[in-house]
C-alpha cells in the first residue's frame, strides 16, 4: 500500500487539474468564508461556517480527486495491472485514495484551526474530530460508489457534480435554518447531521449524549455508501 500511496501523492501534486480541485478551490472558499465570517456568524454561526469549510475541502478536495484519480487509474489500465500484484482490493483503493484523504484532513485542520483562531474555540473538539472523520468516511465510500459510474476522468467533472453541491447546499441549508422544523428530512439528508453536530461542538449548549445521536445518520451513509460501492465499482474499463 505505501508505494501506491507514495506514487498517488506525487501524482496529486504534479496533475494541475487535480491540484486545483484540492487546494486552489477549497482553499479560496474558505479563505472567502474566513474573512467574512462576522457576516456569515450573523446568517448562520460559527459552526456553520466550519461545516461549510468541512465539506467545501470534503467535496472538492476530497470526494472530487478521488473519482477523478479512480477513474484515470481505471481508464489507463493501471487497476487492472495492480490487481495483478500481490496487493490486496482493499490495499489498492486505500493507497489510491489515502493522499487526497490525507490533503484534506490536514486542509480541514488547518483552516478551523485559523477560524478558531480568529473568533473562538470549539466548545468541545472532540464532536468536533468525530464529525470531520465521520464525514471524511462517508465522502471516501461515496467517491469510490461514483467511481464505478464514472468512465473517465472528464466525465468525473459530471459524475461528482450532484453529491458535491449536494451536501454542501444540505450544510448551508441545516447551518442557516437549523433543525427546528423538517428535524428529520434535514438530519437523514447527507450532511445534515454532520453540520448540526459541527454547530453543537463549536458553540456548545447541547448535551454530549444528543450530539453523539448525530453521529447515527452520516455513519448510516457510510453504510451506504460502502455497499453502493461494493455494488457499483469497476476495475476495468466499461466497454
Amino acid at each position: 500500500m505505501l508505494p501506491i500511496f507514495l506514487s498517488e501523492l506525487a501524482q496529486l501534486f504534479r496533475n494541475r487539474s487535480v491540484l486545483v480541485t484540492s487546494f486552489v478551490m477549497p482553499i479560496a472558499v474558505s479563505a472567502f468564508f474566513l474573512y467574512q465570517h462576522e457576516v456569515f456568524a450573523q446568517l448562520g454561526s460559527l459552526g456553520y461556517i466550519g461545516a461549510i469549510v468541512m465539506f467545501t475541502v470534503s467535496a472538492f478536495g476530497l470526494y472530487t480527486s478521488a473519482v477523478t484519480t479512480l477513474a484515470s487509474r481505471r481508464q489507463n489500465l493501471f487497476l487492472k495491472r495492480l490487481r495483478s500484484t500481490a496487493a490486496s482490493d482493499a490495499s489498492i483503493l486505500t493507497g489510491l485514495v489515502l493522499p487526497a484523504t490525507a490533503v484534506a484532513l490536514v486542509q480541514v485542520v488547518a483552516i478551523m484551526a485559523v477560524l478558531a483562531a480568529v473568533t473562538t474555540t470549539p466548545d468541545n473538539i472532540a464532536l468536533l474530530a468525530l464529525a470531520v472523520v465521520t464525514t471524511v468516511l462517508m465522502m471516501v465510500g461515496l467517491a469510490l460508489a461514483t467511481a464505478g459510474l464514472t468512465n473517465s476522468p472528464e466525465h468525473a467533472q459530471i459524475t461528482t457534480l450532484p453529491v458535491s453541491l449536494g451536501v454542501i447546499a444540505v450544510a448551508s441549508w441545516v447551518g442557516i435554518t437549523g433543525t427546528e422544523e423538517l428535524t428529520l428530512l434535514k438530519r437523514l439528508l447527507p450532511g445534515g447531521s454532520a453540520t448540526e453536530l459541527v454547530v453543537n461542538a463549536w458553540t456548545g449548549g447541547v448535551a454530549v449524549a444528543d450530539s453523539l445521536v448525530l453521529l447515527l445518520p452520516t455513519l448510516a451513509w457510510v453504510v451506504v455508501a460502502a455497499v453502493a460501492a461494493a455494488r457499483l465499482f469497476r476495475w476495468e474499463p466499461r466497454r
